[in-house]
């Protein structure tokens, strides 16, 4: 296998796994918490459609009988970056839509 793709691999998974967890553990008022909430609510939604698509997208093809259609999903890594990348654009227009 490709070291440049478990080496990337390993360093989205941690930073995406720093981003959703490192606010819940630092200490502020009660606008950050609510900052945060709203964007990982937000990237939460945005997780649920993606998958709701995906799913629906296999049905489609499974009935129409496409025989070109393996199964293979979302790319994990692919995911991983839309996710973290729509959290942290969120993060940033909601920190300077409620000014923290």
């Amino acid at each position: 296998m490709d070291y440049v793709k478990i080496v990337y691999s390993v360093i989205l998974l941690v930073s995406g796994i720093l981003i959703f967890v490192a606010p819940s553990f630092q200490k502020g008022d009660e606008r950050r918490k609510f900052i945060n909430s709203k964007a990982q609510s937000y990237a939460f939604i945005v997780v649920i459609g993606m998958l709701i698509l995906e799913v629906a997208q296999s049905i489609y093809l499974t009935i129409q009988g496409n025989t070109s259609y393996n199964g293979n999903g979302i790319s994990p890594i692919v995911f991983m970056t839309v996710i973290s990348i729509i959290y942290l654009v969120t993060l940033l227009i909601y920190r300077k839509k409620y000014g923290d």
